[in-house]
């Protein structure tokens, strides 16, 4: 069962396979399934960053386990300190 940061990188890598060059989007044939696998994926995704990032003490911890956040924190583009926090 994919994570939801794997699911996040497969919506990703459907869109990118639907656009050119410039970034529009191609339509052909099959183009519609991708799309749809994708919004699958990217909302997988959504629904897992969701349930998982609500505070659970008050002061802004996600309660994720660390290597979860570090996924979530890596798939975002976003570094973490040295504390563990963006």
């Amino acid at each position: 069962m994919p994570t939801g940061p794997e699911h996040y990188r497969e919506a990703e890598r459907l869109l990118k396979g639907c656009q050119n060059s410039c970034g529009a989007l191609v339509i052909e044939d099959g183009t519609a399934e991708v799309l749809a696998a994708a919004q699958v994926h990217a909302t997988l995704a959504l629904a897992a960053a969701t349930a998982m990032g609500a505070p659970v003490d008050g002061e802004g911890d996600s309660g994720l386990p660390p290597r979860d956040a570090k996924a979530w924190f890596d798939v975002a583009g976003v570094k973490l300190s040295k504390g563990g926090t963006a």
